[in-house]
């Protein structure tokens, strides 16, 4: 069935709203273009002369056309070596913004109960932040390696493998989502999950409500809820 205007910039399908907030137990979130304004990677390229190129292959990726999202990674996070440290530092303090409507609906489901969950195909250097400033329970993202010794504080081009793994892509994104709910003993039918590109699609079909913020078309198209306009916590407009 295809979607249903619920209001203007606001589809629905699959469900008669509204929905009870206090029903689910875990609201997961992507980071970049849903919970914040920009593609952390391709704002790093910026500093480079890198970002049109970047951008080439992230906006091909989060469209679903690039099959192999972690090597889609691997080539933009290439082309930030030599990016400083310093460099990211302006773009988180210069250019990210969180999203309209992000603290009301992270601060509405934490008063309704829910566990908050962050997983990103960017970087530690910006989730660990987005974390801190919004309270958020649980992440996963990916780590950039920084160079030591000799031009300490650059970007060597590569990541740097963690205990669970090389790239949270939309598989580990999935993993991450029902390891999660496995921790606080309830049913991925409890999730909520928020994204905006293809890679968000994998965890978006676990959860009992998927949704899409301003998102690619087959994002869209398989969400529960679109949100095409206005804010994050627009959400909120078909929970009770």
């Amino acid at each position: 069935m295809p979607a249903q205007d619920f209001s203007p910039g606001l589809a629905i399908q699959g469900f008669t709203p509204p929905l009870r907030l206090a029903d689910f137990k875990l609201i997961a979130f992507d980071m970049d273009s849903t919970l914040i304004n920009i593609e952390c990677v391709d704002e790093i390229g910026d500093a480079v002369g890198k970002k049109e190129e970047i951008a080439a292959i992230t906006e091909a990726a989060m469209r679903g056309e690039i099959a192999d999202y972690k090597e889609s990674l691997r080539r933009r996070v290439a082309l930030l070596k030599g990016v400083t440290v310093a460099d990211m530092e302006m773009i988180f303090t210069q250019r990210l913004q969180l999203n309209p409507g992000a603290e009301k609906l992270v601060q509405a489901c934490k008063a309704a109960g829910l566990k908050t969950l962050l997983v990103s195909g960017g970087f530690t250097f910006f989730t660990d932040r987005i974390r801190d400033k919004l309270g958020i329970d649980y992440t996963r993202s990916n780590v950039l390696e920084v160079r030591s010794g000799a031009n300490c504080g650059e970007l060597t081009g590569r990541m740097v493998d963690q205990p669970w793994g090389d790239i949270c892509d939309g598989a580990e994104k999935r993993k991450m989502l029902l390891e999660t709910c496995a921790q606080l003993g309830i049913s991925p039918r409890q999730a909520i999950a928020m994204g905006d590109g293809a890679n968000d699609l994998p965890m978006m079909g676990e959860a009992g409500l998927s949704v899409a913020y301003h998102a690619k078309p087959k994002v869209r198209e398989h969400a529960n809820v679109a949100i095409n306009a206005g804010g994050l916590d627009r959400l909120l407009e078909v929970m009770a």
